[in-house]
């Protein structure tokens, strides 16, 4: 399993930009020894020229680091009304990933209308040697284990597959250790991770479609009282899972000390789990 850094880390509340240089949090994840970076649009999208999205794979590159996904438009980790744009005109998502030289986009999908978008815009970003995949997340169709694994049907692409996220499972009340992994292993391109602790008198509110509003607290991934991340590494080890495995955690955090400290927390806590390359 190879670890990844998430952009979303230093990433502003309004998910459009970044509180420290892009390239200072790439030498971080340098230093702490993560073999990814994992691109938002806040740094760098469909919204950035080429040219500069081509400089930040330079960056990436000299770090001996790759970009592990990218979501190039910000509308998708919003997940409004606008998230399933994107998959209308997939060109200049794929324009981003080639320049950024990753082959995955994660991308957005809220009604049944999206199915035939999310089919065409797999089979162009084929093409191009790119994959797309969704998140498991609230208010969209992979909210749940089920109905996500009957869009994956629906779809039936080799280049459309699934990014693993236990906390926004666990928000709606599914089942997401083994057992859900190995249903979705043949779909499996990205694991994503972050932790909450649900707490009706939570901070933090969520909208979910299948249980309506869900409050929540934000818990460092080390914490417990949240996901069953012990649940979560012994289904990523009974599948053998050896992709990318992505601290997704919203910190908000705004200095390159604070990110420093929390990236080498984050390596130490999924390293003891023994699944780090």
């Amino acid at each position: 399993m190879k670890l990844s850094l998430s952009v979303r880390i230093v990433e502003a509340a309004c998910k459009t930009k970044l509180n420290i240089p892009f390239a200072d949090l790439v030498e971080i994840a340098k230093e702490m020894g993560y073999s990814a970076i994992c691109m938002r649009a806040s740094a760098g999208g469909v919204q950035t020229p080429i040219d500069q999205l081509q400089r930040m794979r330079e960056t990436v590159d000299r770090a001996g680091l790759v970009v592990s996904m990218v979501t190039a438009d910000s509308d998708v980790p919003l997940n409004n009304e606008n998230g399933p744009n994107s998959l209308r005109d997939i060109g200049p998502s794929l324009d981003v990933a080639a320049a950024l030289g990753s082959d995955l986009i994660r991308i957005c999908m809220k009604t049944p209308e999206d199915i035939d978008h999310a089919r065409r815009a797999a089979d162009l970003a084929g093409e191009r040697g790119i994959r797309l995949a969704h998140q498991c997340h609230t208010t969209s169709l992979f909210e749940q284990v089920e109905p996500s694994l009957e869009i994956l049907n629906k779809i039936n692409s080799p280049n459309f597959g699934l990014i693993y996220e236990p906390a926004n499972l666990m928000l709606c009340e599914q089942t997401y250790g083994l057992s859900v992994l190995e249903q979705f292993k043949p779909h499996l391109f990205n694991v994503y991770v972050q932790n909450h602790a649900v707490d009706p008198a939570g901070p933090v509110e969520l909208e979910t479609w299948c249980l309506g509003m869900r409050r929540f607290r934000h818990l460092p991934i080390w914490e417990t009282g949240g996901v069953d991340f012990g649940a979560v590494f012994d289904g990523l080890k009974g599948i053998e899972y050896d992709g990318f495995f992505t601290i997704h955690q919203a910190e908000g955090i705004e200095t390159a000390e604070d990110a420093h400290s929390y990236a080498a927390r984050c390596h130490e806590f999924v390293s003891s789990s023994g699944m780090v390359a």
